[in-house]
């Protein structure tokens, strides 16, 4: 089936005068990202006053109109599925999900259906633009399989943009609510250390000298003490993966549960034997930020989930 094609008019601002013309029709156009524009471009589907034009660089000359043909949008080539989605808050530009602890974010080897994308795709039918050409949802974070909580996707490729760039500058408030093994002999702290691959296990992540890794920032105060383990809670000022879980074991207090950076104590192993408890006791619980389009502030709150609920309460001294 022979793709559809969308044709959109912008005029330059007199302000944008002499600006690059991907940068110039992105100002016009702001529901259009700048590299999909410049694609567009580069690919002979913007027409000006002198006719076609190549040139993303090109001199944009102010209060000229130009024509841009938008190719439909193709279809993802992932797979569209029934998965159930506890929503928390969606418009026509984004949705946030409170995600369950064993839901993949992302279509990879070894996972390539069944995932938060899948559900997303089945969900958002007919609603999502072309980020980048496709048709698919902007995840711009993500949050470990068994890690629950809130994350936030967009529909439009302007909200994309938008949310890229927050999270980019480091101003998307995030905070998770962890068990963490040990007593915490101080109510708050921050860590700083730069994260990075493993040199023994390049599936872990690890504290790695500054420089040869990705800054990371982890600020974290105690909610309650309990039995040789307490309630914290996260908050992030930069998004590495797997950043609480690494940050909080380089300290002392690792995530109880947690399969890779932990080992469960011998007061902690029968309580996590006997609820049955695999996974690593993080949950995000706060999401912040500004509406990418709208320009005004939301924020969610997310419980922690029954299971995070029941560990906790077996823990209260």
């Amino acid at each position: 089936m022979d793709r559809g094609v969308t044709t959109l008019e912008a005029r330059i601002t007199e302000a944008a005068n002499g600006w690059r013309l991907d940068r110039a029709l992105a100002d016009a156009l702001p529901a259009l990202s700048r590299e999909r524009l410049k694609a567009l471009i580069s690919s002979g589907a913007v027409t000006g006053p002198e006719g076609l034009v190549r040139d993303p660089a090109k001199k944009a000359p102010g209060g000229a109109l130009f024509s841009i043909a938008v190719p439909d949008p193709t279809p993802a080539h992932n797979e569209a599925q029934d998965i159930a989605l506890d929503i928390v808050f969606e418009d026509e530009h984004l949705i946030v999900i409170d995600k369950q602890a064993g839901l993949v974010v992302h279509p990879a080897a070894g996972n390539l259906d069944g995932t938060l994308v899948n559900a997303l795709l089945h969900h958002c039918a007919g609603q999502l633009s072309g980020i980048g050409g496709v048709a698919r949802p902007g995840i711009v974070h993500r949050i470990d399989k068994d890690t629950s909580g809130l994350m936030v996707a967009a529909k439009t490729d302007r909200a994309h943009v938008g949310l890229a760039a927050q999270f980019k500058a480091h101003t998307i408030d995030r905070r998770y609510k962890a068990l963490v093994a040990g007593r915490v002999s101080t109510s708050a702290g921050t860590i700083s250390a730069s994260l990075g691959r493993s040199s023994t296990n390049r599936k872990k992540m690890a504290v790695v000298r500054e420089g040869s890794g990705k800054h990371a920032v982890t600020h974290w105060n105690m909610i309650r003490s309990l039995r040789d383990a307490a309630l914290v809670e996260c908050r992030l000022e930069t998004g590495r993966t797997h950043q609480v879980r690494v940050h909080m074991a380089s300290i002392g207090h690792p995530l109880l549960g947690d399969p890779v950076y932990g080992s469960a104590r011998p007061v902690h192993r029968a309580v996590l034997a006997t609820l049955d408890f695999r996974r690593q006791a993080l949950h995000a619980a706060h999401l912040g930020f500004i509406h990418p389009v709208k320009s005004h502030a939301l924020a969610f709150d997310s419980e922690m989930p029954a299971d995070m609920q029941e560990l906790f309460n077996k823990l209260i001294v």
